[in-house]
Formats: structure tokens, sequence, C-alpha cells
């Protein structure tokens, strides 16, 4: 009968106390909740050296359990945020306090944030930059399930705080997050290099006796993580409108009729964003060689930086022209292609002194300044203190293609005036050169200007084999003559600049449960298994109830 093998499993538990539990735990472990993980690619934040000034988050690992901003005690803890959240007042009071982490989740698309969420942003930024700590920061492009994280973290109940403010029964029903991110710590990358890349076309004639008019830009990117900064017009917008000038250049210049006598030479730099390190190298190579150089005898430098919209480029200069000197007869014809092609257009000079003070300069420009060559930038910014140059919100939106087109055209007939000595002659103006057959190509700028928004292009992560640099060599060398890599390491004892690793990782949120929790399921499962043991221990009291509730008293017989 059942009862009897049923007592039988009984005799066996109710004397051995050990065995019952090993029994009954693993059964309550298995149905306890399990841990879910969500994976997800996070960015760190900044981390190099600049002149012996260090800037940005010095940690890389993560494994703490998760807080929302707000929370009161942040030591030990990864605190998460939505980008709106963020204020600097709040990110120097973590620094301060020493938060453990901070992972910071902005959108798929910054042009869909509001405008007032926008301009904080932009804001905090810098600021952020400007503070080195040890806390580990990472940025993550939101999804539904970070967005329902973030929203568990902030209603959950943990610790003391929950306690206090809700109830022990939502606090046992919470769910938390630990945060890791594993892996080594960062580390100093060493020999890295910042490449650039030159190219001339050489005008009709000796080349030693032409003068020489040399295009500058540089095409790498910056923002508060590396991987996050496209730099689309700041300073994509710049490369897309050098290679295009590049190419437009070139056809006349293979045309015996229209090939001038002026050598036109390309730089395209690295480290741009690092005070300009690659220009700066290029200047000193240069000079140092004066007698094959082209660069020592250029009449004027052109470079380009954020060219990508509004209805108005400046001329930023160090010095003001004098009235006929050749900078000031660049200016005006630069003015005057922006008048004859466009009457309501504006081009402007903007004077800004080189401060020798500032950790950075300005613009690129005024590292040849400072190497008295003539040089002034080309920029629809009408400060260099545009918060957008050194953002991740500079994105594909920031650059219109028409935009970049009319200015581009701008730019190519004010050079060709120069070069060609087109004077305006007041009437009809003088001859476009840039139309029909030879005209701007809005088709290639907006393939430039696509390829260079899907990449970003951090000098950290510019090394020779990366496809940015390859494609743009290759672009160039299409065009140009005598096209060459340029590429320099800093120096070993002073250092002008220092890169690390780890700017990428694969993050986990862990779903965990609350301290809370495990203090509940403790007792929950000494109290499961005491009651199982009673009940194994008194099982005879048990089947006797059983049994008189299931046998039935037997009738009389007649």
């Amino acid at each position: 009968m059942w009862f009897e093998e049923l007592q039988e499993v009984a005799e066996v538990f109710k004397g051995n106390f050990p065995l019952t539990c090993l029994m009954l735990i693993p059964i309550l472990i298995f149905i306890a909740p399990s841990q879910a993980a969500h994976e997800f690619e996070a960015y760190r934040m900044q981390h190099f050296d600049l002149n012996g000034r260090q800037y940005g988050s010095r940690s890389s690992l993560i494994n703490m359990e998760a807080r929302p901003l707000s929370a009161s005690k942040v030591p030990r803890r990864c605190l998460i945020a939505k980008l709106s959240e963020l204020s600097a007042e709040r990110y120097q009071e973590l620094v301060s306090e020493s938060a453990g982490a901070l992972v910071v989740l902005i959108p798929q698309n910054f042009s869909a944030m509001p405008q007032e969420g926008l301009k904080q942003w932009l804001k905090v930024e810098p600021q952020m930059l400007e503070l080195e700590t040890n806390m580990a920061v990472y940025f993550v492009r939101e999804d539904e399930t970070l967005l329902q994280i973030h929203n568990d973290i902030q209603q959950a109940a943990t610790g003391d705080q929950a306690i206090q403010r809700r109830t022990l029964l939502s606090a046992v029903y919470a769910n938390g997050f630990q945060m890791v991110a594993t892996g080594p710590q960062s580390k100093q990358v060493k020999d890295a290099q910042i490449i650039s890349m030159e190219g001339k076309l050489t005008g009709k004639g000796i080349e030693d006796q032409l003068p020489t008019i040399a295009i500058v830009t540089h095409y790498d990117s910056f923002g508060i993580a590396p991987y996050l900064s496209y730099g689309v017009d700041s300073n994509g917008s710049g490369v897309a409108a050098f290679m295009e000038l590049v190419r437009l250049f070139s056809r006349l210049y293979t045309n015996s009729r229209t090939h001038a006598k002026y050598n036109l030479l390309f730089f395209l730099s690295g480290g741009g964003k690092f005070n300009y390190q690659g220009t700066k190298r290029w200047i000193e190579d240069n000079l140092e060689v004066h007698d094959m150089s082209l660069l020592a005898d250029a009449e004027y430098v052109i470079c380009l930086d954020s060219v990508g919209g509004s209805d108005s480029l400046h001329l930023h200069l160090s010095k003001p022209p004098k009235e006929g000197t050749l900078p000031y007869e660049i200016l005006q014809n630069f003015k005057s292609a922006a008048r004859d092609l466009y009457p309501s257009f504006n081009f402007s000079m903007v004077h800004k002194k080189i401060n020798l003070a500032d950790e950075m300069l300005a613009w690129e420009h005024e590292r040849f300044s400072i190497r008295r060559l003539p040089a002034g930038t080309i920029s629809h910014l009408p400060s260099h203190r545009n918060i957008y140059r050194t953002s991740v919100a500079d994105e594909r939106w920031r650059v219109e293609s028409s935009s970049l087109t009319r200015n581009v055209r701008i730019m190519a007939e004010g050079l060709a005036r120069q070069i060609y000595s087109l004077q305006n002659n007041g009437v009809n103006g003088a001859p476009e050169i840039f139309d029909n057959e030879f005209g701007v190509s809005e088709e290639n700028l907006e393939a430039w200007v696509e390829y260079l928004s899907s990449n970003p292009r951090p000098a950290q992560l510019m090394a020779k084999d990366h496809p940015v640099v390859v494609t743009l060599e290759q672009g160039l060398s299409k065009y140009l003559k005598d096209v060459k890599r340029h590429s320099f390491k800093a120096d070993k004892r002073e250092p002008e600049f220092v890169f690390f690793d780890g700017l990428k990782s694969t993050m986990h949120a862990y779903n965990v449960k609350p301290a809370v929790f495990d203090l509940f399921l403790a007792g929950a499962i000494a109290s499961y298994v005491g009651i199982v043991y009673l009940f194994l221990q008194n099982f005879h009291h048990v089947e006797n109830l059983i049994r008189g509730l299931t046998l039935k008293p037997k009738g009389k017989v007649h």
C-alpha cells in the first residue's frame, strides 16, 4: 500500500537532517530566479595626455551594482544616467565623491534630441573633458532594453534607502543590476603614430621658380568618446571640400590650355584635434630642408575647417592683411567670387590674434602664422569656440550637401581667380571657371560626407592600415603627383601626446536581486526546510490523520 511506501521514505529522511538539506536545497536553487544579462557595446570616455597634462577617465574596469544618478551613496557604485539627466555640477560631485563608474545613455541620433537637452549637453561635454578622474566613464547608445534597465533602476528599492522609501515587499520584488565591463586595465599605446599625407600639382614652368599656394585640412575627429566621434562638419566637411578641390584643379592642370603657373600643394594632416600635431611636425620638417621644400616658399596657406553649412564663410586670420599685399588680394578674390556667384552670400574676414599662453591653438592656420608663413582658415563658423567642433553631437545632420556644394564652389572660384589672375571688371564679373563639365560635383561631395560620417576618426585609431587612412591616400593618388605619407611618433623623453587603449568594451548588465531579497530568500529556505523536517519527524501523526479521513467505518449487518 502506498502509505507503507511513503512511510519508508520518511523514515530514511527523518533521522538524517543533512540528507534532507541535500535533497531540498538544490530544488529551491533550481526554482529560484536566474540571472539574466544584456550585452551591449560601450564606448569609454577620452583618455589621453597632451603636452604633459592628463585628460579624461583613467579607468576602464567596471564590476559594480547599478544605481540611479540621484543616488546618495556613490563609492563603488555604477551610476546609470540618460544624457538629458546629466549636468556639469552633478558630474563634478561624482568625481569629488569618488564614484565607482558612470554609464551614460545617449540617443541613437542627436538630431532627435529636444533643443534644450542638446544645448545642455553641449555645455556639459567640454566641462567633463576638463576634469581628470579615476572613475570609469562609458557612453552607450540607447535601446529598449537599456531604457528599461534605466527605468528599473530608477524604481528599484535597494538597500537602506529603498526600505525607507518603500515597503519591504516592494524591495523584495525590485530588480537590481550588476554592471560589468571586464578585460585588462587600459594601458599606454606604445609607439603611437600620427599619419599625414601630402601631394602636389606642379604648375606650368620650372617648379622651383613658380609661386606656391598650399591647401591644408585635418581629417581626424574629436568628442567625449573616441568611438562616437564622427566630426561630420569638423572636419569631415573640410576633408570632402579638400578632396573636391583636388579633383577640380587636377582636371585643369592636366589640360595644357588651363595649366596654371602656380604650384598647388595639398596636405591632409593627422592629429588636428590634438593641437595640430601633424601640421606642426610637417612645418618643422619642411623648414629644415628649405632648399627642397615648396612649403617654405609658399605665398599663402589656405586651411579648411567646418565648411558644411551656414549662409556665410569667414577667412580667419591672425593678422589683418594690408592693402596691396598678396593676402589682401586673396581675400578680395574670395569675396568677389562669393558676391558674383551668390549676391546675398557673405564672405568676411575675422581677425584673432594668436594667444601663445593658451594650451590649444584656435585654428590650424596659426601653426603656419607662428612660423611667419602667411595663412588663413576658411570656415562657416564665426568663432573657434563653437562647441560642435569637439562634440559627439557633430553627426550627419550637421552638414547639408547643397550648402557644402555652394561653399566649395565659392572657394574653388576664389582660388582660381588668384592663380589665373582673373579680375572682376565690375560689369559682368570675372569669368566663371567651374561650370558645365568642370563644375563642382554635389554627388562626389555627398559620397565623401557619407563615408566620413560612417567612420569615427579619432587620432588614436588612425593607424597606418586604417580603412579611412588608406581610402584618403588612394583618393589623393588618383589625382595628385608624388603622394606620400608623413608619420611620426611622440618624443619618448617629453612626449607631446600619449594615447591609451581600451576605448571600446563589451559590457553586461546582469539582472540581480537586491540584498533584501537575499535575506528574504534565506529566511524562506530555512522556514521551508524546518517545516519539511518537522513533517518527516511527525509523519506517523500525519499518517493516522490521513487514514482517519480516507477509511470509512463498516456498516452493521442485519
